[in-house]
């Protein structure tokens, strides 16, 4: 028994000197073990359908990093305890989570929890979902890289654990991209700009790779990487104890049963050549009864308010020198929106004094905007007052390390600045004010006279411009004589009909809202109580228009709907006729062209579409090769690939556009597009909308700009504000009112009168509530006293008229009040050439002319280069509004070009 006792502690010596030796090993890189495989787990790793066929992989390298983990099977995961009680959590390549799962995950972290992910994370889930996984991980994967690149240090201080050499190698990745101020990279990839290939918030971690994918890295990488990460997570003071209050106990090494219908690799091999399956040819019985929504508008709701703050009231993490410069700037900005509001509503109601004088129900602006006028119009509201102060005050919150106190402040501020908006108050330009009115919305109002109060409602408010949702899902809402079937959820009246001489009653633009290259809706079929596998009227009675992806699917993985093939030459001739149909029988303002594009594809992770029996024939012969043979590492063979069917899109908007205004040269076209970048969208999606605006196909481009915040409004919409590769084309940002506060809707919309655009578009009248009406009713409302303003894209030169008459008014108005930092001599050729200006303008508003639109347009250039001039004192004291002016000129700039083409092509 003593031999056996010492012989115990020989050993347990041993093991703790081969323990030790490990940890030495360990710290030498930086980068301890987490525990060891006798200890505790420390981790739980979500298995999931996208993360299957690399299961082997993934398990491999997590065994071999020394670690006790559980394995979470993301079926099973329904509340916030499924997520277990371990307090690190592993997404490894996990593209899909319902919203119930991001609701249960965002409540398991608000209780401690730290979680580390790779790849696309959420990618293939519901906007929502997208939306809250982008909050919980600070970023979220922009776009595949189209190679290998080097790993490299970001060389920040706060990310010590992330410096080590043997965390620096190779991977075939993409960029993330950070959202929120506390995002930080950990690491950079070594290509131009060098994009963020490691992203971090106090409680996660994200790899820009598919960890545990041999294409993707080494083996050892992705060890390091995460034995980095754990280390980072489970060495807080605040993570010490490693279990999450209520969690699940339960705890597995292995999978029990592999999810049904497992999804295919990400990085499986195309096919050699596709299986299409053929289009279900049935149709859905017009005595259908009508169902539920298919998503619970419970599960919504909730994942609404589930998305939290950027900024946590409660969080004591530090803020480093360019967090606080950004925390500083957001409130700076919001600042200068709230005061270029309140100057435009003064200087629109003292343009009207008299009008209101006569109006009793108007006399409150009056007296607010005459109070204004005596006490100044710029810093002199008291909230702004207070939140300049805190501007300057949080820096000192932050090197006193009170990181808590100073999110805290940051956020009563914000919310304070978003309670100073001029809401009650007349303010907005002449511009678009556009919505679109969805199918949904249509359909509950069942009959013209129920259309006529959501009419009432959105021409109250001051909207001018409706897309009102004309083919869906391969239906139309009217009786139609080309297209195989009306909506069956449209009985006994046409929609389209009454829409159109709704609108043109209360002075308002119609245009038809048209899907286009996307054939059906596995939602829709819900709706109609059909197949799931119905492909929509079209595809069912002409299977070989269908589009395929590479593995023979008309509806790619994880997505809801099938698309047409672009290149076949009789599915051009049926919507050409479609579209034809609508014009010459309706008297539409316009057309708008949505789904103008292939679905989404994410070639380097073995996703592609575009196989249809035209296109692959019509490639081969041009190039030799079927499509289906070439892969992306044939990158010249695949870039001819992606160019054809790109061409394909181009095309097709140039046939639409040229043909439909032979019979309606007075048609405006818009086209409904992603904001991503040009490279990354024609990769894919195929959709170079910067083509076909330089070609003078499109009036309108309205980007869905869709952000939940005005910060992140911004940056989705400046890049094609500034863009010179837009011609003569104008502007429509897109906002979407789904669970954005109703202040939050109209601070967006106050950036955006502040920008260079004419004017937005919101997505949608579904959610165009009650609170939202009446603030747009005093925003933007329309006034019976006044004429109706001119609508830019219809009269541009009248617009650029009225919109620099509402500049000159606050200009005056700041003048009378002493607030123009311009000295006397200067003022007396201020206010001359903006006479000039005005009187070119206004002569070319009443006689449109060659000859008056040169005028205005050098009159109107000679002012821009002095006002830089003029206003350079002035912009030193109120940059903010002195930029919101020069924007509002550039406005005025670009209607001139606009009108001029349109003048052009009428002649």
């Amino acid at each position: 028994m003593k031999n056996q006792n010492q012989c115990d502690k020989k050993v347990k010596k041993a093991g703790f000197f081969i323990f030790t030796f490990k940890l030495l090993i360990f710290n030498s890189f930086g980068i301890l073990p987490a525990t060891a495989t006798t200890g505790e787990p420390v981790l739980s790793v979500v298995h999931s359908q996208e993360n299957q066929q690399q299961w082997a992989e993934i398990t491999q390298r997590l065994q071999a990093i020394n670690v006790k983990y559980c394995v979470i099977p993301i079926a099973n995961v329904r509340s916030a305890a499924d997520w277990g009680d371990r307090k690190v959590l592993f997404l490894p390549n996990v593209e899909k989570l319902t919203s119930v799962q991001a609701i249960a995950l965002q409540e398991w972290m608000s209780k401690g929890g730290n979680l580390i992910a790779s790849g696309p994370v959420g990618s293939l889930s519901d906007p929502g979902v997208r939306q809250l996984m982008r909050s919980l991980l600070g970023s979220y994967w922009g776009f595949s890289l189209n190679q290998t690149h080097q790993i490299q240090s970001s060389k920040t201080q706060n990310h010590q654990w992330a410096n080590q050499k043997e965390l620096f190698g190779q991977a075939h990745g993409g960029v993330l991209i950070p959202n929120n101020v506390t995002s930080q990279a950990a690491a950079v990839w070594n290509s131009p700009d060098h994009p963020a290939a490691v992203v971090t918030t106090e409680s996660s971690t994200f790899f820009g790779w598919r960890w545990g994918t041999n294409t993707a890295s080494t083996a050892d990488l992705d060890r390091n990487w995460l034995k980095a990460a754990l280390t980072r997570h489970t060495s807080r003071s605040s993570n010490r104890q490693h279990k999450i209050a209520g969690g699940s106990p339960n705890c597995s090494t292995s999978v029990a049963a592999a999810p049904s219908s497992p999804a295919p690799s990400s990085h499986s091999p195309v096919p050699t050549r596709p299986t299409p399956q053929s289009p279900v040819s049935t149709r859905p019985s017009p005595q259908s009864p009508v169902s539920t929504r298919p998503s619970s508008p419970d599960e919504l709701d909730q994942l609404q308010q589930a998305i939290p703050w950027d900024v946590s009231p409660n969080s004591n993490a530090p803020i480093d020198r360019n967090q606080a410069i950004a925390l500083q700037q957001e409130l700076e900005n919001l600042i200068g929106r709230v005061e270029s509001a309140h100057l435009a509503a003064s200087a629109y109601a003292s343009s009207v004094g008299d009008v209101i004088t006569n109006n009793p129900s108007l006399k409150g602006q009056t007296q607010v905007a005459s109070s204004r006028a005596r006490t100044g119009i710029l810093h002199q509201e008291p909230n702004t007052t207070q939140a300049r102060a805190f501007v300057k005050t949080l820096p000192q919150l932050i090197a006193q390390k009170k990181y808590a106190l100073a999110r805290q402040q940051w956020l009563a501020t914000k919310a304070n600045l978003w309670k100073q908006f001029p809401v009650n108050s007349r303010l907005a330009q002449a511009e678009i004010r556009a919505v679109w009115l969805d199918r949904g919305t249509i359909v509950r109002a069942g009959s013209e006279k129920e259309l006529a109060k959501i009419f009432d409602r959105l021409a109250k408010s001051g909207i001018n411009t409706v897309f009102f949702e004309t083919v869906n899902a391969g239906y139309t809402i009217y009786p139609s004589q080309v297209a195989p079937q009306a909506n069956p959820l449209i009985r006994g009246w046409d929609p389209l009909a009454a829409g159109v001489k709704l609108a043109h009653a209360r002075g308002m633009e119609l245009h038809a809202w048209v899907w286009v290259f996307a054939a059906g809706n596995q939602m829709h079929n819900q709706l109609i109580n059909a197949s799931p596998d119905y492909p929509g009227p079209v595809l069912a009675a002409n299977p070989d228009w269908a589009n395929y992806d590479h593995q023979g699917k008309t509806i790619p993985d994880r997505q809801t709907k099938p698309f047409y093939d672009p290149a076949n030459p009789e599915l051009r001739q049926y919507l050409l006729k479609l579209y034809e149909e609508i014009v010459t029988r309706y008297q539409v303002d316009g057309i708008q062209l949505d789904y103008i594009r292939y679905p989404f594809q994410d070639p380097h992770a073995g996703r592609s579409y575009g196989y249809g029996k035209a296109a692959r024939a019509q490639f081969q012969q041009l190039h030799g090769v079927d499509p289906l043979n070439i892969s992306p590492s044939n990158r010249d063979l695949w870039q001819q690939w992606t160019a054809f069917r790109t061409e394909q899109v181009d095309s097709f908007v140039s046939q639409v556009t040229q043909q439909l205004r032979k019979k309606r040269p007075d048609l405006i076209f818009s086209v409904a597009v992603f904001p991503l970048p040009e490279i990354e969208r024609i990769q894919k999606l195929q959709q170079n909308w910067e083509v076909w605006a330089r070609r003078g196909d499109i009036d309108l481009i309205v980007p869905m700009t869709y952000a939940q915040d005005t910060s992140r409004f911004q940056r989705l919409a400046q890049p094609w504000i500034a863009s010179r590769k837009l011609g003569s084309t104008l502007l429509l940002p897109g906002i979407r009112l789904l669970s954005l506060p109703n202040v939050g809707a109209f601070d967006q919309l106050q950036l955006i009168r502040d920008l260079p655009v004419s004017g937005y578009a919101l997505f949608a009248a579904e959610n165009f509530n009650h609170e939202l009406e009446e603030i747009f009713n005093n925003t933007q409302g329309q006034v019976s006293s006044r004429t109706n303003e001119p609508i830019p894209h219809r009269q541009p030169f009248k617009s650029a008229a009225v919109r620099y008459t509402a500049l000159q008014r606050e200009w005056q108005l700041v003048l009378q009040n002493d607030e123009l930092q311009i000295s006397a001599a200067t003022i007396a050729d201020f206010n001359q050439q903006v006479k000039v200006v005005q009187a070119a303008l206004n002569q070319l508003a009443v006689s449109p002319s060659a000859a008056n639109l040169i005028a205005a347009r050098a009159t109107l250039t000679r002012f821009q280069s002095r006002f830089r001039i003029w206003m350079r004192q002035q912009a030193t004291v109120h940059p903010y509004q002195v930029n919101a002016w020069e924007n509002r000129i550039v406005t005025i700039e670009r209607l001139l070009r606009y009108g001029e083409r349109r003048s052009q092509a009428a002649q």
